[in-house]
């Protein structure tokens, strides 16, 4: 199987099959990303604990590259800190963006690197990642429950 079909199969996967699709209760922070070009559009809810994503989930409704990239980027950042989801955002975006860039221990989320070849569905496979940072960037430092003293 080439590479090319082994990272198909996993977006039509994360597609047909979305991990952590669905409402989240009691969010500590959410943001909505919206593509005006195909109509992508997508809630991101998590929960923070100690600065570290203990809980991420997403609805709405797009294309399968940004269903699955949703999916993928879901469960990477799970246990994650701000700063960790934050630098891997980065990593994607980059992957998403320059040739050069190489898909070097991002396990599943090298799926995405096929997007590149389709200038026009970057936006599809960033939406996700874009909504997160606006998520994380609007989260209180300190999502973590407030600790009794009495």
């Amino acid at each position: 199987m080439e590479l090319n079909d082994l990272y198909r199969d996993v977006i039509l996967d994360h597609n047909r099959r979305p991990r952590n699709f669905g409402p989240l209760e009691n969010a500590d922070a959410s943001a909505e990303g919206f593509n005006p070009l195909c109509g992508d559009r997508l809630t991101l809810r998590l929960n923070l604990g100690d600065d570290t994503i203990r809980d991420i989930r997403f609805e709405g409704q797009g294309c399968a590259i940004s269903t699955a990239s949703a999916s993928l980027m879901t469960e990477a950042v799970k246990g994650k800190t701000r700063n960790e989801a934050l630098a891997l955002f980065e990593r994607v975006h980059k992957l998403l963006t320059d040739d050069e860039a190489g898909a070097e221990d991002l396990g599943k989320l090298a799926a995405l690197s096929g997007v590149r070849e389709y200038p026009a569905r970057v936006k599809c496979a960033s939406l996700c990642w874009h909504t997160l940072a606006s998520a994380l960037k609007s989260a209180p430092s300190s999502a973590a429950p407030a600790v009794s003293t009495e």
